[in-house]
């Protein structure tokens, strides 16, 4: 029989959180505290303070952030497979993930452990989103699918989550008749689900797939997502998903600056311009054709590699950056280089927003997207 500890042992535990979490515990009843408590934090550790430390591949979104300043609260990622083959050009995971893509080791047996966790310790349902550091629908999918094993048990495990997001730029995969399968089994909530009756009531779905679309010319494609499948093919899986009823977000996200840069242009750095407005004009109208949920945004920083010097491509898009905001700088944050806020709402958002109202499609920032997903 499994030992289940007491709630006073875990509320023990509760109280030792790192002030920066501790919002996520606020407002909890005494059982539901106890219990993420049991399953976040180092049970053996003799630190005064506890950090999100424990669980092995079932994780908090993310472990590292303040929740005060990246409120994501109480929800899951399960990062499939460690780097990615996409290698896209700028991917702010290539900041800290491997630069070749793997499986993990022991990647079944932890999922296992986690899960079988969460059912001892009586946790209460939250999102888990796959994933937010590596696509889980990249080429090893096909070869040795991990994430359907990942799918099978959550949908096994499913009164212990709310919506299951998957992220990917491989929808025409997602679209295969035994993943959407799986989707379906996914999106009914079990009788004994504690919000089992609140999703239908407020017409939420219980399972989307995010598919990233940044780019709607082949040639942009081929530079800025090298390894990422083809336009046509990823618009295909978006409209097979879509047939099949499967809820979907289109992420045209990153977006980049475009042509004019002050008096230079994109081809000047050696690349083609990445986002006309026509072509995201295009992409909204895809976008509205198949009737997504909404669409999601956020403007393309430029990340410094974990280790070894940047690509050709990424030294002329930080070039690109540079010039067009002159001798006011980059702001330099979290290992990455971004525009100043306004040159970047002014240049690149505002704009977008405004085809977004065109084609009556509801666009949501990146950051609002996952906090805001039941």
């Amino acid at each position: 029989m499994l030992f289940v500890p007491s709630i006073e042992e875990g509320l023990a535990l509760a109280r030792r959180v790192d002030p920066k979490y501790a919002s996520a515990w606020q407002g909890r009843s005494p059982g539901d505290q106890a219990a993420m408590a049991r399953y976040f934090l180092p049970h053996g550790s003799a630190k005064v303070l506890l950090a999100l430390t424990r669980p092995r591949v079932v994780k908090w979104y993310c472990p590292f952030a303040d929740q005060r300043e990246f409120p994501s609260g109480h929800r899951y990622c399960i990062n499939v497979y460690i780097g990615c083959a996409h290698k896209c050009e700028y991917c702010y995971a290539a900041g800290y993930e491997p630069q070749q893509p793997g499986c993990k080791k022991d990647f079944e047996r932890l999922l296992r452990k986690d899960l079988d966790d969460l059912e001892q310790f009586n946790v209460p349902p939250a999102p888990v989103h796959l994933s937010n550091s590596t696509d889980a629908f990249q080429p090893l999918e096909a070869a040795i699918g991990q994430t359907r094993l990942a799918l099978e048990q959550l949908a096994r495990y499913r009164r212990r989550f709310t919506t299951v997001t998957v992220l990917t730029k491989n929808p025409l995969l997602t679209a295969r008749d035994d993943y959407v399968d799986l989707f379906g089994r996914l999106a009914v909530l079990p009788t004994d689900h504690l919000r089992h009756a609140e999703f239908p009531e407020h017409g939420l779905p219980t399972v989307r797939v995010e598919a990233s679309l940044a780019f709607w010319r082949e040639d942009v494609r081929s530079v800025l997502d090298p390894g990422a499948p083809p336009v046509a093919q990823r618009m295909e899986g978006i409209r097979r998903l879509r047939k099949a009823g499967v809820p979907v977000v289109l992420r045209i996200d990153p977006l980049l600056p475009r042509s004019p840069l002050g008096d230079k242009t994109w081809a000047d750095f050696g690349l083609p311009d990445p986002q006309t407005l026509n072509d995201l004009d295009l992409l909204l109208g895809f976008a509205a054709e198949v009737g997504v949920m909404h669409v999601v945004y956020s403007v393309a920083k430029i990340t410094r590699l974990r280790r070894g010097g940047m690509s050709d491509i990424r030294k002329n898009l930080l070039a690109g950056y540079r010039h067009l905001v002159g001798t006011r700088g980059l702001v330099f944050r979290g290992g990455s280089w971004r525009l100043p806020d306004d040159v970047a709402r002014q240049q690149v958002v505002e704009p977008f927003l405004s085809l977004c109202q065109r084609h009556r499609l509801r666009a949501v920032f990146c950051k609002q997207n996952l906090i805001s997903t039941p």
